[in-house]
């Protein structure tokens, strides 16, 4: 290499380092995006939900997330691109495959999280029986088990110590886990029907029984749910937890 050749090639390396150009973003890639799980029933009964939670996402927290869910099958391999995954139905759904669950348990096992939300209020038929059936199935050594009302999840972004949705079915939810990891939440109270609203900026359901009050405790549960799919047990810790506590008396 010639001498002038060096010293062009050192001047562009020292102007590199004294004007550095701006990093090229990490596009969809450092988004949340949400899948949601098709199935061979009513997979999506409430269309504008999860845009409206993943706008609420973005204005309420630091979380960049995508403009709404992608639909997406259990045996797809984009899988693992959705660190949440939303399986909901309105109505009973049929059974997955064998290879189906086991590619869903797989992504779970490495850290993967699923929101499973009842949109028919069902409790022991229709989609709640469907779901119980599954999940059973998904994860055998972990049954469903009511979350306590201590657990990180209902302190991950808001202090919440009740439950929203459409309905109130169960003032709990129900969950999984994998390594003392909760991996699965099961609410039967229509969460996206709370969070679902037209083109127009109208509610498309009303929150029964407690209105609309009801309705913002269902996005700040999903906001919670969002927070602890990202970074789960974080906020876990001693050194927050006189402050919790103060803030809950």
């Amino acid at each position: 290499m010639r001498r002038r050749t060096f010293l062009h090639m050192a001047a562009l390396g020292a102007g590199a380092l004294a004007f550095p150009r701006r990093a090229s973003g990490f596009g969809d890639t450092a988004r949340l995006v949400v899948g949601q799980i098709q199935h061979g029933g009513r997979w999506n009964p409430r269309p504008t939900a999860l845009r409206r939670l993943c706008w609420e996402l973005m204005q309420r927290t630091s979380i960049e997330a995508g403009n709404d869910a992608v639909p997406v099958r259990l045996a797809s391999p984009r899988l693992h691109r959705h660190p949440m995954l939303y399986l909901s139905g309105d109505g009973a759904m049929p059974a997955f495959s064998e290879p189906e669950l086991a590619a869903l348990r797989r992504h779970l096992q490495y850290g993967g999280f699923l929101l499973v939300d009842a949109a028919d209020g069902s409790d022991g038929s229709g989609f709640d029986a469907s779901a119980r059936r599954e999940l059973a199935r998904l994860l055998p050594t972990s049954p469903l088990a009511r979350i306590a009302r201590e657990h990180v999840i209902y302190k991950s972004f808001y202090l919440l110590d009740h439950q929203g949705g459409r309905l109130l079915v169960k003032p709990w939810l129900e969950g999984q886990v994998i390594g003392g990891r909760l991996a699965v939440v099961y609410t039967q109270n229509d969460l996206a029907g709370a969070w679902a609203r037209g083109e127009l900026g109208d509610w498309e359901y009303d929150c029964s029984p407690g209105g609309e009050p009801q309705r913002e405790t269902a996005f700040r549960l999903g906001v919670n749910i969002a927070m602890y799919a990202l970074c789960t047990d974080y906020k876990d810790d001693a050194v927050h937890l006189p402050f919790i506590m103060k803030r809950r008396s």
